[in-house]
């Protein structure tokens, strides 16, 4: 059984930093994409960070470049997103997704930032930042 599961959410003050964990299990890593997406109460899910396993290419949404750093180890089966410099405004449930869809680097490159492209989600670890 294909399963994610996430770890590390929490309560902090903002600018303080948090590491999310997606324990993978039931596929091979390594043949597989994986983005950590964000969702408030009523709204769509969005995209926060994606990694290619295969080549650790990375995407990150610009809001979050150069302070969420996402990482993969591929031993342990897991996929990180370090999260510093926190905003109140990044309070949501996080989740992790998995994409094993075998796309080109040039294909991957157009669609990581939609939920559609992924067929695993887990479910979910609540990130709350006080202001």
């Amino acid at each position: 059984e294909v399963q994610l599961v996430e770890s590390g959410g929490g309560l902090v003050q903002a600018g303080a930093s948090l590491r999310l964990s997606c324990a993978i299990s039931g596929f091979t890593v390594d043949n597989y994409a994986i983005g950590w997406f964000r969702q408030a109460p009523g709204k769509e899910r969005l995209v926060v960070s994606d990694i290619n396993i295969s080549d650790n290419t990375t995407y990150y949404i610009d809001s979050v470049k150069g302070r969420f750093t996402i990482s993969s180890d591929k031993g342990a089966n897991r996929v990180y997103l370090q999260m510093d410099s926190l905003r109140a405004d990044e309070t949501d449930v996080y989740y992790c997704a998995g994409d094993s869809g075998g796309l080109s680097f040039d294909q991957r490159s157009l669609v990581w930032k939609y939920a559609a492209s992924y067929d695993t989600w887990g479910q979910g670890t609540q990130v709350t930042v006080s202001s």
